[in-house]
Formats: structure tokens, C-alpha cells, sequence
């Protein structure tokens, strides 16, 4: 990635959940292309990334606090990277009320109220500028296991687009739906270093993202070279997943390396079934 993108340099940027993962990544990223970075969390972190400032984004009074510190060190807000996210693992039929509205309020509603702040800044500041959602490939595909997070993140994705109408010409929003990406927390989710390589295997570019990947994105879509794109989703994922009926049709093709059937070896195509290429997990 360029040491310094055109029209970043200096720019003021706000990443929420920035000490680590994907957010670490993203405000590594801003912060190479020579933006000055403002992350964002509950808990202060041993080695912050940019400059730190404490803040719950799902209340309200702490987002305005926080929008108005960054404006009053800086003197504006340039970009506002909605990161912060996230659920743990739970069965859709025993999670209690609190935990679904806990996991929406944090993936949905949380972002809108900092996207909200922000744009009270930008729209009266020359130059306007630019929100960059971070929502997920969870929120494309079923989501088992973690199914009110889907539904969040399906909702970020329609909330940019009413958002791009709404805001514009001043202000850009646009959103990152992001794959598998390894992270420090990654074993938690795919087993020791053999998992990983296996779980990459799934993806057709081979292998997991890396969180600076994701902010390579997240810079070009606040740059100048994207400055005719707005309501726009970034597909982030490698390619996404295969789906699963490839696998079963070709397991006994699987060493010989075929990575397709062709009709006349009789396996079944997605329009013969009258459904499409589904089965992603």
C-alpha cells in the first residue's frame, strides 16, 4: 500500500474497536497513508493504536462526547470507520431477549448513532467526507449459530445505501463486507495453526485475510479514488466460500484435482435442480 494516499495525508480518521483485530488492522492501515487516527474503545489498551479515546458506542451521550473530543483536538472529522462489532456463539432458539437485542443494538444501531454524530460535522465542514461501515460475509449468508449478528450486519449493509442517498453529495458512506481474517483471536474460532491453513483452504484465494487487508479496502473506499463511490458493499472474502454441493459432487473426483464436474459426467448443475449455487454454511 502507498506510504501516502492522495487526499489522506492528514486527514483526521475515526476507527471504533481500533486496538485490535480487524480495527488494529484498519487504523495500522489509515495511519500509513498518513492520516492522523482516533481509535476507540470500552477498555483503555496496553499499546494503543493512534491516539485512544474511552467510549461505549452503544450510548449516546458517550458518541457525542466522543465526536466532540475529536473535533476539538483536530478542528474536524475527516473519516469514521464503524468497526467496533461483534457476537459470541450462541443457538437462536435458547438465546434470551437481552442477548438478541445486545447483539443488533452493538452490530446495527450502535454504528448508526456514530454515523449520525459524525455527519452532524461533516455535512457543515468544507470537504464534507466519508463513513465506511464494517459489516460481514455473515450478514449475505445464513448464519447459524450466530444469527442475530447476520440479521445486524444485513442491516448494515441496507442502512449504507439509505445513508449514501440520504447524505449525499457531502458525505460518502459506503461498506466493507469482510470474509475470514486472522487475527489474534482467530484459534479461538478455527483451532491451532493446521485448522487455519484448513479453514484458508476453503476460501478460492487459499488462505484467511490479513486485518491490514481489510484496511487497504477501508483507505481506498475514504480516498480521492473513490470519490464516485457512495452506498456501495466491498466484497472483502477471497472470493467468499465454496458452496457445499461442489464438494459433495466432486468427492470422488477428489484425487484427480477437479475442481468442477462437467454435466455430462452426470453430475448435477444448480439450474438442473431449479435452485441456485447455495450451501454456504
Amino acid at each position: 500500500m502507498p506510504s501516502s494516499w492522495p487526499g489522506l495525508d492528514g486527514a483526521v480518521v475515526l476507527v471504533t474497536g481500533g486496538s485490535r483485530g480487524v480495527g488494529a488492522g484498519i487504523a495500522c492501515s489509515f495511519l500509513r497513508a498518513g492520516a492522523t487516527v482516533v481509535t476507540c474503545g470500552r477498555t483503555t489498551p496496553a499499546v494503543p493504536v493512534g491516539e485512544f479515546l474511552a467510549c461505549d458506542v452503544r450510548e449516546p451521550d458517550q458518541v457525542a462526547a466522543l465526536i466532540g473530543a475529536v473535533v476539538a483536538r483536530h478542528g474536524r472529522l475527516d473519516v469514521v470507520v464503524n468497526n467496533a462489532g461483534g457476537a459470541p456463539l450462541a443457538a437462536a432458539a435458547d438465546a434470551s431477549p437481552r442477548f438478541h437485542a445486545g447483539v443488533v443494538g452493538l452490530n446495527l444501531l450502535a454504528p448508526l448513532l456514530v454515523a449520525q454524530a459524525a455527519h452532524a460535522v461533516m455535512h457543515d465542514q468544507n470537504g464534507g467526507g466519508v463513513i465506511i461501515m464494517v459489516s460481514s460475509v455473515s450478514g449475505r449468508r445464513p448464519s447459524p449459530g450466530t444469527a442475530a449478528y447476520g440479521a445486524a450486519k444485513a442491516g448494515l449493509e441496507s442502512l449504507t445505501g439509505s445513508l449514501a442517498v440520504e447524505w449525499a453529495p457531502t458525505v460518502r458512506v459506503n461498506a466493507l463486507a469482510v470474509g475470514l481474517v486472522r487475527t489474534e483471536q482467530a484459534h479461538l474460532h478455527y483451532g491451532d495453526a493446521d485448522g487455519l491453513a484448513a479453514v484458508g483452504r476453503t476460501v478460492p484465494l487459499g488462505r484467511l485475510a490479513e486485518p491490514e487487508e481489510v484496511g487497504a479496502c477501508a483507505v481506498f473506499l475514504a480516498s480521492p479514488l473513490a470519490s464516485y463511490v457512495t452506498g456501495a458493499t466491498l466484497a472483502v472474502h477471497g472470493g467468499g466460500e465454496r458452496p457445499a454441493y461442489l464438494a459433495a459432487a466432486n468427492a470422488a473426483d477428489a484425487e484427480g484435482g477437479s475442481v468442477l464436474k462437467s454435466p455430462t459426467q452426470g453430475a448435477e448443475t444448480p439450474d438442473s435442480r431449479g435452485v441456485g449455487p447455495g450451501g454456504t454454511r
